[in-house]
């Protein structure tokens, strides 16, 4: 027990200086990290649901499309308009379901199926990040680079996953999804969503872009559909019958074990901040 919290500990300083480091240091490291994370969770992802043996997967063009996919939001992102570099990711989904045509697979529908959810629940979901993070001034066209709102998603989720576990821990007894994840308490979810509130606080005094409501929104926005982007991830492990989607990061399991929570928060936090821009 105690080794394996020392193994976590360590994974988990690693892992959390590389994501702040990247995100802070600039859009290069930004897209370097986040387009390396899409490949090797739609990769991770083919690998769990190939093992059904009902499935077989094309996770290496899957994972290809899933980076083309980010490129090409973080490209839109730097030059808007510039359609045409889509082009690529469309020719590999068009690939992807062509080419079950020819492999004669027992159940092509579930590859064309898992393919596509690879893309629509993961890619998609990482390749909204550069939505967040580039900014166009309406007055010159200019785009800007803004870390703090890519970052505030995994702050908010950092903060709510430990003060639920903590709260959890200590007053929890009604369980939020027994079915689902038994270990959850509605106690644990209304701790970690009030630990959050008081960092989006925080975030307003120091980042004014957003207004305090706005930011305590953008909080409960993320707290609400990151604990479900949790229950959708352990609903999908439930099914295919494993414990953690992979062993990559020791002591907290795969790539999709530890962004489950960001997978659904991305996009709710996109519309979030599309839906307060037009208020």
């Amino acid at each position: 027990m105690k080794n394996n919290l020392i193994q976590r500990s360590i994974t988990g300083i690693i892992f959390v200086a590389c994501l702040v480091g990247c995100i802070l240091t600039g859009p290069i490291p930004f897209t370097t990290l986040f387009a390396l994370i899409t490949a090797m969770s739609i990769y991770e992802f083919g690998t769990i649901v190939n093992r059904t043996g009902h499935v077989q997967m094309n996770r290496n063009i899957s994972a290809l499309a899933g980076v083309f996919l980010f490129l090409c939001f973080g490209y839109i992102g730097v030059a808007p308009g510039s359609n045409e570099i889509f082009i690529p990711y469309l020719l590999l989904i068009i690939y992807l379901l062509i080419s079950e045509l020819y492999k004669k697979q027992p159940n092509p529908v579930n590859n064309w199926a898992y393919s596509m959810m690879s893309q629509i629940y993961i890619a998609l979901s990482f390749s909204l990040l550069n939505v967040l993070a580039y900014h166009s001034d309406a007055t010159t066209s200019v785009s800007q680079y803004n870390p703090i709102l890519p970052l505030s998603i995994f702050i908010f989720n950092w903060v709510n996953d430990t003060g639920a576990y903590c709260t959890g821990m200590l007053f929890g007894k009604h369980r939020l999804f027994e079915r689902i994840s038994p270990k959850k308490s509605w106690e644990g979810s209304i701790g970690g969503a009030v630990f959050s509130m008081i960092a989006a606080y925080v975030l307003s005094l120091y980042f004014p872009f957003l207004s305090t409501m706005q930011w305590l929104g953008l909080g409960l926005v993320v707290v609400v559909f990151g604990t479900w982007g949790d229950l959708t991830e352990s609903l999908l492990k439930r099914t295919l019958g494993i414990k953690d989607s992979g062993n990559i990061l020791p002591g907290h399991g795969g790539m999709l074990d530890r962004f489950d929570s960001s997978i659904l928060a991305i996009p709710a936090a996109v519309c979030y901040l599309y839906f307060i821009s037009l208020i």
